[in-house]
């Protein structure tokens, strides 16, 4: 193997691929990315693969190519050489034992590698049919889902955002709940959604590169695909596989509050402000604020036996019962910061019942979260 090639596009391939080689040390070769050199394609290319067996992004880069093969070496290693490497082309050649020698301008490198053939295969899926989606609309429901994907291995259908078609329509639905909260998007796509009619769970791991993918501003869209166990993005040249989820999504639909005699505008930025400040007095591990509503006032309060407490109040327009319930305050900080709305909604019912915090200018994004018991 034998080529050379510009620093932006070999930089921008590998700074991809950091988040998805597997770090531990079950398999080594999984810290590696496969490095293949192809001059039999209508345009030369040097291709990337790498894959923790569950996701795996294959990349084609414009390369001069004069002598073709592949071997493997560590991504990270060769993305930190790449890296602090002068804006001149690289010149990378496969020598004796699988090393990868790196040239660029005066500065020269050698590293290790191991043949290709030691690399596990990457996931061929062709899949019958794609959908093209916007990549702007795509990478925002992700955004306003994805924080509320459950992180606890133990509950694996909950490790991930559901995605499913809206019945009878071209519309799309991501969901997401760690048990605690949950977040809701919808959105009209303008196109034929059918594929997705029985909805899958797509892996947080996998989410997140899709959303790595789609912030690239290079294209306006994306293909999307899924069959049984797996799920394919398509971007240009970038390939993006992974396997889905086996397992069933919770009834969520349950979770949503059918009922709501109480609602309450306010400026997101004012809300999350104050609940900065009062959060800071509160325990460590419960992050516990309590809200207390009555007329025209809002009052949140923390309070901590070895540090002290805390009370600031904020203007409403609420007229009724006053109602004082409690929450995490990460998890409604969370759910403001990935609305990214100006104005927002509290939805509540009472003081024991889960609350729905709404984009007011976006009914069909918003978030449910469930109270929390807190001492007076």
């Amino acid at each position: 193997m034998k080529l050379s090639i510009e620093k932006p596009e070999l930089l921008r391939g590998l700074g991809r691929i950091q988040a998805i080689v597997e770090k531990r040390n079950s398999m080594p070769i999984l810290a590696n990315v496969l490095i293949g050199a192809d001059s039999k394609a209508k345009d030369a290319k040097l291709t990337l693969i790498a894959t923790d067996l569950e996701v795996g992004v294959r990349s084609e880069h414009v390369a001069a190519i004069e002598k073709t093969g592949s071997l493997t070496v560590s991504a990270k290693k060769f993305y930190e050489i790449v890296r602090e490497l002068p804006e001149e082309t690289i010149q990378l050649a496969a020598t004796a034992n699988s090393y990868l020698s790196i040239i660029c301008g005066r500065s020269k490198f050698t590293l290790a590698g191991t043949a290709a053939e030691e690399y596990p295969s990457f996931p061929e899926f062709k899949p019958e049919k794609t959908v093209s989606v916007s990549v702007v609309a795509l990478g925002a429901m992700i955004e306003q889902t994805l924080y509320a994907a459950s992180a606890d291995e133990t509950r694996y259908n909950l490790n991930g955002v559901y995605l499913e078609q809206v019945e009878d329509s071209d519309r799309i639905r991501m969901v997401a709940t760690d048990g605690h909260r949950l977040a809701l998007v919808e959105r009209s796509l303008g196109v034929d959604t059918s594929s997705l009619a029985s909805g899958v769970i797509i892996p947080r791991k996998g989410l997140a590169e899709l959303k790595r993918l789609v912030d690239e501003d290079d294209v306006d869209e994306i293909e999307l695909a899924f069959e049984g166990n797996n799920g394919l993005a398509r971007k240009g040249g970038v390939t993006l596989v992974m396997r889905l989820i086996d397992g069933e999504f919770p009834n969520y639909q349950q979770v949503i509050p059918k009922e709501i005699p109480h609602r309450i505008s306010l400026e997101t930025d004012v809300l999350v402000r104050s609940l900065r400040r009062v959060v800071i007095l509160s325990t460590e591990r419960a992050r516990a604020v309590r809200l207390e509503i009555e007329d025209n006032k809002m009052t949140l309060s923390s309070k901590n036996p070895d540090l002290g407490d805390a009370h600031e109040e904020i203007d409403v327009d609420y007229k009724g019962d006053s109602i004082s319930i409690g929450f995490n305050a990460r998890y409604l900080l969370d759910a403001l910061s990935a609305m990214g709305a100006k104005e927002i909604e509290l939805g509540i019912r009472d003081g024991l019942q889960p609350v729905q915090v709404t984009n007011s200018t976006d009914p069909e994004c918003f978030a449910v979260i469930m109270p929390m018991r807190i001492p007076t």
